[in-house]
């Protein structure tokens, strides 16, 4: 199997990582690292980024393992995981993603799963971007007035995932939307795009790049603006990995039908944050002893410092904040919570447009 560009990167960084000096001893082991999504969307390309990096530093050298574990949305994937909490040797790890605390900040009946019994180690911000086909593309002026008058047809995983995001953010700029239920992974989205069953999708950033960025350089699709990113006083600024792109919150601002200010502003804001500005999230189970939690911690540490690193994740993930330690656990506590005024005004519109209840 030819290696991909992905591999590629984290074999040379590999070379130049040490394993990390801890008494926690994994070597001749195999680590299982779980994502609950399919093998070709952004959190595939971020697992196996991390995958070989933590094999190389952590100690003992163990093999790290990717699974995937699709369904409901992702929600299928973390029951599972929330099943595995007697698992405290180290050796079962979990990503998860936006699509899995949507359901959860939500209230979906679906979850049975507990943020609060799951170690967090690692935190990955993320952006997005969305886009079009060439007729739609070319059209784009900076603001959708001029498109708002098309049809368009999106692949979603479902409305209480990721997918909450771009569907709120294109009612907000009156945009005519059918999505396209039931879709495992934003990369079946991006496959649907590709054979001409969607004209507007988005990706994050990581799959983006590796994904959507040969199809805009072939001229097969247009980028028009991605999610932002937060600075340091939270507010939305350009993303700092696609910086020529407009935000969100400009073409909203440039679009008739849209406003940055309100309830619905508010509430977009708020899955955002919680969806983005820390999107993908490493966790052991919560009773995973502090030698084993301090020996990844210690490991992710020297991966993200290790020279060489910064310019690496930039080319896979994009430049975003990798967090660990006590600032994974903050990033994620914040984004599992949510203020009931954002809640209730997402659980209306979701019934409003989707039939969607969280009963």
């Amino acid at each position: 199997m030819k290696p991909n560009f992905t591999t590629i990167i984290a074999a040379g960084m590999i070379a130049g990582l040490a394993q990390s000096v801890s008494a926690q001893d994994f070597g001749g082991k195999t680590i299982e690292y779980t994502i609950p999504f399919s093998e070709s969307g952004g959190s595939s390309q971020w697992a196996n980024f991390y995958a070989p990096l933590l094999s190389g530093a952590l100690p003992g050298g163990p093999t790290v393992v990717v699974r995937y574990r699709p369904g409901a949305g992702s929600t299928e994937g973390a029951n599972w995981f929330q099943g595995q909490m007697s698992k405290t040797d180290g050796l079962t790890i979990f990503g998860d993603s936006g699509s899995t605390k949507f359901p959860y900040l939500l209230g979906d009946p679906r979850v049975r799963y507990q943020y609060n019994d799951w170690t967090p180690l690692l935190a990955s911000a993320t952006g997005g971007v969305v886009y079009l086909p060439p007729d739609l593309g070319e059209r784009f002026d900076g603001d959708m007035d001029d498109l708002a008058d098309e049809p368009y047809l999106y692949g979603s995983q479902g409305a209480t995932t990721l997918d909450l995001v771009p569907l709120l953010a294109f009612k907000m700029l009156g945009l005519t939307v059918d999505p396209v239920f039931g879709i495992e992974g934003r990369g079946d989205g991006r496959l649907m795009f590709e054979r001409g069953e969607a004209n507007i999708d988005y990706q994050t950033s990581s799959a983006y790049l590796a994904n959507v960025q040969p199809l805009v350089d072939d001229g097969l699709a247009v980028p028009i603006f991605t999610w932002g990113a937060l600075d340091d006083d939270g507010n939305i600024v350009r993303d700092p990995t696609f910086p020529d792109l407009p935000s969100f919150k400009e073409v909203c601002e440039a679009t008739a039908a849209c406003e940055i200010e309100g309830v619905a502003w508010d509430a977009y804001k708020a899955f955002f944050v919680a969806g983005f500005a820390n999107q993908k999230t490493i966790f052991v189970p919560g009773d995973t002893p502090q030698e084993i939690v301090d020996a990844y911690t210690a490991a992710l540490d020297q991966i993200i410092d290790a020279e060489g690193f910064q310019a690496s994740a930039t080319e896979v993930l994009g430049a975003y904040a990798q967090m660990t330690g006590e600032a994974a656990i903050e990033a994620t506590r914040q984004a599992t919570s949510i203020t009931p005024e954002a809640k209730q005004y997402v659980l209306d519109w979701l019934k409003e447009d989707y039939g969607v209840t969280m009963e």
